[in-house]
């Protein structure tokens, strides 16, 4: 007697078939990762080349590699130029990932480190330190000033940034309906307000410090150190380490809180790691180029416009995507009025403030 035949596929041809779909998926994905690459490599070879005096590619390449140690361009890129791209890469990628935390812990489409206080609590932070820089210098046992506050700054800003994001975090969270995006937008800009304003009169009351950060507070690149560099690396690298360690943790509370409680995950805790790495990385974004805004906004709606949702992956793209925006932005900032420069945090902003405003209007509908 004949088998009758089956339509329906083998166990085996369904799990390839699985495998390719997921494959499919990720190509798009896969393309992305490595044309951001291409593009973050493209616009630190232009970015060096860039300025008072034009340097070809080429030459830039060979003064990287050290073909010619002893030349004029050599020295140009290397003890020059090479101090602002370094800075460009930590704060870009800082604040790409910054932003993905962000979004993902209070599920707000429109969550920025710039919108929800994590750069004005930095800055009010960064402000007040110096403002009691001489006093600190009186106490027994202390640093000298600049190197005090150069080593503490980072760290300084960190705590303001996570300080004020928590009290955001706090308000918003009152009330029967909860951390809504639309009242942790408010509570965000709010709080921002209140901090620019103390920060504000701090300056009005100290012209030594509003001369020393006026630049800084606008969002700049320029006149950096290798020490504040240094300095900056050690919290960026603990948040991006704590923002990778959380990241499959952050994909379950995208479903909801109930939903990651019947999964294991401690959200309070996930929570809290979330905003200490959040916290961190905008710290050391606004020790190194002030509170540059925005680019923590549209990196991470690029990335889910292509389809990346897992965190996972959408963390390491995002430091990619805010390298390549900041260079970007920064390399614009140095040659659109050239020999003039504008601020990096203008050009940010030129992008980033239509992207708010088309998001909130479109959530609004």
């Amino acid at each position: 007697m004949s088998r009758p035949i089956s339509l329906t596929p083998a166990p085996a041809a369904r799990a390839a078939g699985c495998a390719l779909r997921q494959a499919g998926r990720r190509l798009p994905q896969i393309g992305a990762a490595f044309g951001l690459i291409l593009v973050v490599a493209g616009l630190a070879v232009a970015h060096l080349g860039a300025g008072a005096r034009p340097i070809a590619p080429r030459v830039v390449i060979e003064a990287l590699v050290a073909f010619d140690a002893d030349s004029f361009d050599h020295n140009v890129v290397v003890e020059l130029r090479l101090l602002r791209l370094l800075a460009g890469l930590v704060v870009g990628a800082g604040l790409g990932v910054c932003g993905a935390l962000v979004q993902s812990i209070t599920r707000n489409p429109l969550g920025e480190p710039h919108v929800l206080g994590l750069n004005a609590g930095a800055a009010l932070a960064v402000v007040t330190t110096l403002s009691l820089g001489p006093l600190l210098a009186t106490q027994p046992g202390a640093l000298p000033p600049a190197e005090a506050l150069v080593a503490a700054r980072p760290f300084v800003a960190a705590l303001g940034a996570g300080a004020l994001f928590a009290l955001v975090v706090a308000a918003a969270s009152a009330g029967r309906s909860g951390p809504t995006p639309l009242k942790v937008t408010l509570c965000g800009v709010a709080f921002s307000a209140f901090a620019a304003a103390l920060t504000s009169a701090q300056l009005i009351l100290d012209d030594q410090t509003l001369a020393t950060v006026r630049l800084w507070l606008a969002g700049d690149l320029s006149g950096l150190r290798y020490g504040a560099l240094r300095a900056a690396c050690v919290p960026a690298g603990l948040g991006l380490a704590i923002a990778f360690a959380v990241a499959g943790r952050l994909d379950a509370l995208a479903l909801g809180d109930g939903v990651a409680r019947g999964l294991g995950v401690d959200v309070a805790r996930t929570r809290l790691a979330g905003l200490v790495a959040a916290g961190l990385l905008a710290g050391a974004a606004v020790s190194l180029a002030g509170p540059i805004g925005f680019v923590g906004l549209v990196v991470p709606h690029a990335l889910r416009a292509l389809g990346v949702r897992d965190m996972r992956l959408a963390l390491p793209l995002s430091a990619l995507g805010g390298a390549a925006l900041l260079l970007a932005a920064d390399l614009a900032a140095r040659t659109l009025l050239a020999p003039r420069e504008l601020a990096t945090g203008a050009m940010t902003a030129l992008v980033g403030v239509p992207v708010f405003i088309a998001l909130a209007a479109r959530g609004r509908r």
